[in-house]
């Protein structure tokens, strides 16, 4: 589904505030082609563990989300966000999507749907951004 999602708007330009849900299985997640960003705090990261190709950064506000994602976007790669259960990526994804010029994807029911479904996530590393590992 995250495929789907971020296929059918590769060949359109992408709008400021398209923001998508999605639910798709870890294995998915792992291979998008998408920036993947967990937004969850550090201590969450390694209490839960984290999806291995997720850029960890929390989302504590727009501008300083903004300014550590920049670096690492692609031109009209969609922006794809996880936390716990899907509340804050979706209301962060809500406040990004005005101001991205790509979609954004709010990961459906977070690491604890995937947990839940079976998914045994990753340690977080310090390379992908954990600032307590």
């Amino acid at each position: 589904m995250l495929l789907a999602c971020a296929a059918a708007m590769a060949p359109l330009p992408a709008l400021a505030q398209d923001l998508l849900t999605a639910a798709p299985p870890a294995a998915q997640l792992e291979t998008a082609p998408v920036l993947l960003v967990d937004i969850r705090q550090p201590h969450e990261w390694v209490e839960t563990g984290v999806l291995p190709n997720a850029r960890l950064i929390p989302f504590d506000d727009p501008a300083s989300f903004m300014r550590a994602i920049a670096p690492l976007m692609q031109p009209g790669q969609p922006v794809a966000l996880i936390c716990r259960s899907g509340n804050r990526s979706g209301r962060a994804g809500q406040i990004l999507a005005r101001h991205l010029p790509v979609p954004v994807i709010n990961v459906e029911g977070g690491m604890l749907r995937l947990m839940a479904e079976g998914y045994s996530p990753a340690r977080p590393t310090a390379a992908a951004g954990c600032t307590i590992c």
